[in-house]
């Protein structure tokens, strides 16, 4: 991948997602998108993801209905470990979207946060 081509963990009915590649595609960015619930996330591509981004290894977690509907506890997903573990068994948990420009990458929520690999 290029520098100049960026690549997207995107979920079509999240308005943050969405907002994104509108940000994106304003700008004429090359994007590659991946819609992870379709696709779910290799174990070596969720080690990039929570290497790349800025973050603690937690932020990639939804802490959401569905991480409460399993009975989940934020304090138990801090390491990168535990982080990968848990969305290899629930993909739907990662947040998103997660926009990688070569080795950076951000969670952009807000949307405009993608300006920052710009």
């Amino acid at each position: 991948m290029t520098d100049d081509h960026m690549l997207v963990y995107h979920n079509p009915v999240c308005g943050k997602s969405r907002g994104a590649l509108e940000i994106l595609a304003e700008r004429g960015v090359d994007v590659d998108v991946i819609e992870y619930l379709k696709a779910p996330p290799t174990r070596a591509e969720l080690e990039r993801i929570v290497d790349a981004i800025p973050d603690p290894p937690g932020a990639l977690v939804r802490n959401d209905k569905r991480f409460k509907e399993l009975e989940l506890h934020a304090a138990d997903y801090t390491t990168k470990a535990q982080v990968v573990a848990l969305l290899l068994e629930h993909p739907e948990l990662m947040e998103r979207p997660v926009v990688f420009r070569g080795d950076r990458a951000v969670i952009a929520r807000p949307s405009e946060k993608v300006l920052e690999l710009l």
